[in-house]
């Protein structure tokens, strides 16, 4: 038994975005914050397949599919709306222009994930797009009721076959304080 304490989830926080500029060389834009989390959830699908022979299964193989993530936040500002979307939001007017060919670029997502112990996960996610989301508005009654924006996007394998970062500072991490300066990448 090894020396590392397991502790378990109980919170997410500094949920970030980044623009991926360019997937030959990997290169993002500067994290961005999306608005503060409230939920994010990740959902990766898996392709198995079995080779049956001389009457029985002697081989099974699985395959990487997409990564469907929805996440949940208290507010959606028209500026992240603007690039995580691909609208265009006036700059003078403050106004958004949503058109039907707009097309939403590849971004990176990273988050950390609050552990009972005090100790956090950090997770960067590499390549996705987002959908537009659904809207639902409701009247205000006598006890509100709050309306958080929910947003669902698709995330896939990188070029590189990399689709996502994880650390823990259980384990020893201590790279915490730039983990949202640049997207992860692995010094050379």
């Amino acid at each position: 038994m090894s020396g590392i304490v397991n502790s378990a989830p109980i919170g997410v926080e500094n949920l970030v975005y980044a623009v991926l500029t360019d997937e030959a060389t990997i290169t993002y834009g500067t994290p961005e914050l999306i608005s503060p989390a409230i939920n994010v959830k990740i959902s990766p699908k898996s392709n198995s397949d079995t080779l049956y022979a001389d009457n029985r299964a002697v081989e099974t193989v699985s395959s990487m599919g997409e990564v469907d993530v929805e996440i949940e936040i208290q507010d959606l500002p028209l500026e992240v709306q603007a690039v995580l979307l691909g609208h265009t939001l006036d700059a003078t007017s403050k106004v958004m222009s949503y058109e039907a060919d707009d097309i939403a670029p590849y971004v990176a997502i990273g988050f950390k994930i609050k552990k009972a112990n005090g100790k956090y996960r950090y997770v960067w996610l590499l390549k996705g797009k987002f959908s537009e989301p659904e809207e639902e508005h409701s009247t205000q009654e006598d006890k509100t009721k709050f309306q958080t924006p929910k947003l669902k996007g698709t995330f896939l394998t990188r070029a590189d076959g990399k689709w996502k970062y994880t650390a823990d500072e259980d384990s020893g991490f201590t790279g915490g304080a730039t983990w949202f300066t640049n997207v992860y990448a692995p010094v050379a």
